[in-house]
């Protein structure tokens, strides 16, 4: 798109996303964002709605403080449709517009705030109730490359009550750290709570969340899920080249709760592969994929 308000040209942080955010309100009025909640350190957490059809769909990213390149994806996603609908254009074969008229589609491009901009931008003591904590979860070292945790250092898609106990006592943190740690208790963390509590105010069809390694989808949850999601899966993945993945050793996830409250279709997609964070220089191939399975759930809910 030429001038595009979300550039994919530089680290995408917070700030970066309200401002793209506001300037796509802007422009295109018809959508809400909404506010769902608050990060620890008090950071928005905003829900960005397209269509006003009666069939709900929910995407999100960012769980993962590392995978914030996914928050990118949705972002862009988002400006395509808008422009798509707008113009009354095709977007990859699909009548944008039509399906919006059919289907509401919430996004929340970013469920960890504080994490994200932990890896972008670093960590100082000044004012900083979680600085002790956070430095000594990442054993004294100011690189937060490899932190996928929030800033109390929970792992956010460890949170979910759907066997929060077995994945507890699978994972070998017993404490705050960059990655696996679950948390004292289900939901103990205010981002964990803001997506439960949207999820149920909400009657979504699908719902995916979106993370980075491994180009694979993962569709199953302890045999809960409903018949149509293998058909569904089978679609996203000719679509995007991604591999299908039914069962894997863990609980408490996002898409596994929702699956395990309400049997009805959820997916993990890990996007790209290599080392977290992505590099930006990997979106062009990422974006050829994941984009085609954002379209293709709307398609499909």
């Amino acid at each position: 798109m030429k001038n595009s308000i979300v550039k994919v040209s530089t680290a995408y942080d917070h700030k970066t996303m309200l401002k793209d955010l506001s300037n796509l309100k802007s422009t295109y009025p018809q959508i809400e964002i909404l506010n769902i909640g608050k990060s620890v350190l008090g950071r928005s957490i905003p829900a960005v709605r397209l269509g006003s059809g009666k069939r709900l769909i929910h995407y999100n990213g960012a769980f993962h403080a590392n995978e914030w390149i996914t928050s990118l994806l949705l972002m862009v996603f988002i400006e395509k449709c808008l422009e798509a609908a707008r113009s009354g254009q095709t977007l990859e074969g699909f009548e944008i517009s039509k399906l919006l008229k059919e289907k509401t589609l919430w996004i929340v491009p970013m469920v960890n705030p504080d994490g994200v901009d932990l890896v972008l931008n670093g960590f100082t003591a000044d004012n900083n109730p979680y600085y002790r904590q956070v430095m000594q979860a990442n054993k004294g070292s100011s690189n937060f490359r490899g932190w996928k945790a929030n800033i109390r250092g929970v792992d956010l898609n460890d949170q979910f009550p759907a066997y929060w106990e077995n994945e507890n006592a699978r994972r070998e943190t017993s404490g705050p750290a960059p990655m696996n740690y679950p948390g004292p208790f289900p939901l103990s963390e205010p981002e964990a709570r803001a997506i439960a509590d949207f999820t149920r105010e909400n009657d979504f069809q699908i719902v995916m969340a979106f993370h980075t390694q491994g180009e694979e989808i993962y569709w199953g949850y302890r045999k809960f899920e409903p018949p149509q999601a293998e058909n569904m899966v089978q679609q996203l993945a000719k679509v995007s080249g991604y591999r299908a993945v039914r069962y894997v050793d863990s609980d408490a996830g996002y898409k596994d709760w929702f699956i395990y409250k309400w049997r009805k279709p959820g997916f993990t997609i890990e996007c790209g592969s290599g080392q977290n964070p992505l590099p930006l220089e990997q979106f062009p191939s990422i974006w050829a994929k994941a984009g085609k399975i954002m379209l293709t759930g709307l398609h499909l809910a």
